[in-house]
């Protein structure tokens, strides 16, 4: 059955292959590992339908892929990781708050679902630590005046691009996060198809 989500997914999907333009030539990471971004996974300027509109932030779960529609027509691409299997956000929210270097305490939930993941990190991690799982920015998603606990954030792990892994947060490269941290006002709007 066609639905419009099918349609936008095959109309993405067709537009960004053909305009793919490196955006930054940097494969390294900010974090401590020897991991080097494949060139694939770089941001890349391409072509979005018609009805992306400028200034709104398109995350594509089943692509892996967020796009930050910057003008008509136009998208700067990123490769993300997501949420493992029923722990992935969807729907709309809106950038409430922007943070470089944030620190990190994992939600109750999180603790409950994984104790000999997360229990030893019940007091958080302050911003900059290793292991901090939000690494370089966050932008901090709301529904109304409501946290919704999810965040577009970088991470110590680079590796995990393209892949559902995390706990539920829409992950970039660490240069990624901070590329888009300068691109994206507050109160942009985010949709997680």
């Amino acid at each position: 059955m066609l639905t419009r989500r099918n349609a936008l997914l095959g109309a993405i999907t067709a537009t960004a292959a053909t305009m793919a333009v490196p955006v930054a030539a940097r494969s390294d990471t900010l974090s401590t590992s020897n991991y080097r971004v494949p060139l694939r996974h770089l941001p890349r300027r391409v072509e979005v339908p018609a009805d992306f509109q400028p200034g709104v932030i398109y995350a594509v779960n089943a692509q892996h892929q967020l796009y930050w529609v910057d003008v008509p027509g136009q998208a700067i691409r990123y490769v993300m990781a997501i949420g493992a299997e029923g722990r992935a956000l969807t729907g709309a929210a809106v950038i409430r708050r922007k943070v470089i270097q944030p620190s990190w305490r994992p939600t109750l939930s999180m603790i409950e679902a994984e104790p000999e993941i997360y229990a030893r990190f019940r007091d958080g991690l302050p911003g900059g630590h290793p292991m901090n799982p939000l690494g370089a920015a966050a932008l901090y998603l709301y529904r109304g005046n409501r946290d919704t606990l999810y965040r577009i954030h970088g991470t110590p792990q680079p590796w995990t691009m393209g892949r559902s892994f995390s706990s539920g947060c829409l992950r970039l490269v660490n240069e990624h996060i901070l590329d888009l941290y300068a691109r994206v006002p507050l109160g942009t709007p985010v949709l997680v198809i």
